[in-house]
């Protein structure tokens, strides 16, 4: 496939799954040497930046805003419009729900070849009457204009088709990759005992690790109200919330409100997750929707069996009973019992963390990401020539 000029837009560029993804994607595209833009919103990380602009060219259009703001997101799809004229890129790949509207109206009206969407999460699922109007429309009208999709799972693409957003044809299943070696072979970090809050002379307790910005779809509050019952059965567990995030004045009030101080410690930002895999016994995720979560898929590189929430897709990388258990997202209670029956029974816990060991998960490696996402490019390049020839 010829070398392409690839312009990607998020909403926001901070420490999440999505961002990992895109990130990931347009590494692997500059490698592949490929020309490639990263345009992003007014949030964003500094950091990431430092280690991004010396091998892929990056743009801020502080006008792209997270919450629905009709003066902000008009004033973005002009300030796009222009930039798109002139970078003239060959596709623009939209993520995230703001930057997947305002994106792709601006590339069209720009006249960009090729527009691609990538589908993290469902906006739609879960979400009140209201909101889910507003994103069912947005999406439906925003599809028109979408030549491909690109689909972190099976699951959201059922989920998009159902929902009557795109065709058959043009929705692509290409796994959210990863540097899977990071969690394969990552040792337990050296200051466990700080992170956990255990004493110099203490064992290791249980621990549970549960990676998820602190947003309320992670219910991060919720847990805490439930996790008492398992701290009244094991006093010495330990739950680690490695993220950052908005709901974190939420999360410590919720901490505080419970008693739970000694038992739920909050990591922030950690930046060798797979180090804390290692130390973990389980891991842990109870969002109310998700794409494919990548935080599971690491889970289980790193040996470690799963509690997750039932959310579209997730069958796709865990199954039931054999690497970890899927519990009900209606029911935190239902996590409770989970957690409480892995944690009870040697034999039930070994069982499952020997399907996690055996699980292969090189599907979600970041070379499968870049090749799979390289294969609907070239799908439109083909589509485009047919159409021309």
């Amino acid at each position: 496939m010829a070398k392409l000029h690839v312009v990607h837009v998020i909403t926001r560029l901070l420490r999440a799954g999505s961002e990992e993804n895109v990130i990931a994607t347009c590494l692997g595209q500059a490698a592949l040497g490929h020309r490639v833009t990263l345009v992003f919103g007014r949030e964003h990380d500094p950091a990431y930046l430092d280690t991004l602009s010396d091998r892929i060219s990056l743009e801020c259009v502080k006008s792209l805003v997270h919450p629905v703001d009709p003066i902000h997101d008009i004033r973005a799809v002009r300030e796009m419009m222009r930039l798109f004229r002139a970078l003239a890129p060959d596709i623009v790949h939209t993520h995230q729900s703001k930057a997947g509207i305002v994106g792709r109206l601006a590339a069209y009206r720009a006249k960009v070849p090729g527009i691609v969407h990538g589908v993290h999460i469902a906006p739609f699922l879960n979400v009140g009457p209201s909101k889910r109007y507003l994103y069912l429309t947005a999406e439906r009208m925003m599809a028109r204009l979408t030549d491909a999709f690109v689909d972190v799972s099976g699951g959201m693409r059922e989920t998009y088709l159902a929902a009557g957003i795109g065709t058959a044809a043009n929705h692509h299943v290409v796994y959210s990759g990863m540097p899977l070696k990071a969690f394969t072979e990552a040792a337990p970090p050296q200051n466990w005992r700080e992170l956990a809050g255990v004493a110099a002379d203490a064992p290791k307790p249980p621990i549970v690790l549960m990676l998820a910005a602190l947003e309320p779809r992670k219910r991060h509050c919720e847990l805490i109200r439930v996790f008492g019952r398992i701290v009244d059965r094991f006093p010495e567990i330990r739950l680690l919330c490695a993220g950052e995030g908005p709901a974190l004045p939420d999360v410590e009030a919720a901490i505080r409100r419970a008693g739970l101080e000694k038992n739920v410690r909050l990591l922030g930002f950690h930046p060798e997750p797979g180090r804390l895999v290692a130390l973990a016994d389980l891991c842990l995720l109870t969002s109310m929707r998700e794409g494919l979560p990548r935080v599971v898929v690491q889970a289980l590189a790193g040996g470690k069996p799963v509690i997750v929430t039932r959310v579209a897709g997730i069958e796709e990388i865990v199954e039931h009973g054999v690497s970890g258990l899927i519990t009900d997202p209606d029911d935190l209670e239902d996590t409770a019992r989970a957690i409480l029956d892995v944690m009870a029974d040697p034999v039930l816990y070994q069982k499952l963390r020997d399907g996690a060991k055996a699980r292969d998960v090189s599907g979600w490696s970041s070379e499968a990401l870049v090749e799979g996402t390289e294969k609907v490019y070239a799908t439109l390049a083909d589509r485009r020539a047919t159409a021309t020839a």
